[in-house]
């Protein structure tokens, strides 16, 4: 055989692969260009539902729900927005789907059993990450943000003062992307224990390595919170003690994981007991 055959047949396997992943990305655009439509239908209800937790906050205040538009074109941006971040998560099972199915074929059997949970954790971690920010965070760091509301006082007579009304008029825009940014940063650090699952999973990563630099990850942590958050202690602290929260649920879910490799192979009679005085 020849150097040209043995070229033209590893090119073959590429051109096939190639011509998946075409595919699936083709079917992924497809479902997202179709669920930003369902979306951009249904823009008005997704962000009364957005709006839900300011309006309450201002409720309980005794005041009106109601944003404004700054510029002409805002609304048209919110909606296309509101299309674009809903046509995602719409989308994103079917995006999954069509990323395991190309992924799937080169996994062995152990493998796909491996990685499959994974693949189901990982959605239902965001989800349950951005109830937490929609539910718990929002009404919380909105109430602490309309405290620095004031009513204004007029002068009434000599040597009075007088004072401004400080009133909240939110942008619609500026409170749809506060919004989305709280519920986007806690379902992406609902994702930590997912990553570092798998991670120990594939044997990146061990709980004892994860435990000694600890110290290193709190001051990580303290970083991420004040970069994703906006400036007030409140909701950077509930950041942080969740994001670290799951951090020590990473580890014990590690921790786990190397106790169920280490009687799977004990069982078969492959551990190495060098390992045990190791640790």
């Amino acid at each position: 055989m020849s150097a040209q055959d043995n070229i033209d047949d590893s090119a073959a396997p590429l051109i096939e692969h190639l011509t998946e992943l075409r595919k699936r990305l083709m079917w992924s655009a497809a479902a997202f260009l179709v669920a930003m439509c369902i979306c951009y239908s249904v823009s008005t209800p997704i962000f009364n539902f957005l709006t839900e937790p300011i309006c309450g906050a201002l409720a309980e205040r005794g005041q009106n729900c109601q944003l404004v538009l700054i510029k002409l074109q805002e609304g048209f941006f919110v909606a296309i927005n509101i299309s674009f971040l809903g046509g995602f998560v719409l989308a994103f099972p079917v995006i999954a789907f069509q990323l395991w199915r190309f992924v799937a074929p080169g996994l062995y059997k152990s493998e796909k059993n491996a990685f499959l949970p994974f693949l189901i954790a990982s959605p239902a971690m965001f989800f349950l990450g951005a109830c937490f920010a929609y539910y718990g965070v929002l009404p919380l760091a909105f109430d602490f943000f309309l405290g620095f509301q004031q009513g204004a006082v007029e002068a009434t007579g000599p040597g009075s003062t007088a004072m401004a009304g400080v009133t909240f008029q939110g942008s619609v825009q500026e409170y749809l992307a506060l919004t989305t940014k709280f519920i986007m940063a806690f379902g992406l650090c609902f994702q930590l224990p997912v990553l570092l699952s798998l991670m120990g999973k594939a044997g990146l990563v061990s709980a004892a390595g994860l435990s000694a630099v600890r110290k290193y990850a709190i001051v990580v942590i303290l970083i991420v919170a004040a970069i994703v958050t906006p400036p007030d202690v409140v909701t950077q602290a509930i950041m942080f003690t969740v994001i670290y929260g799951l951090y020590e649920i990473s580890i014990f879910l590690v921790r786990r994981i190397e106790k169920e490799r280490e009687a799977l192979l004990r069982a078969e009679g492959l551990w190495d007991e060098d390992e045990d005085e190791d640790k």
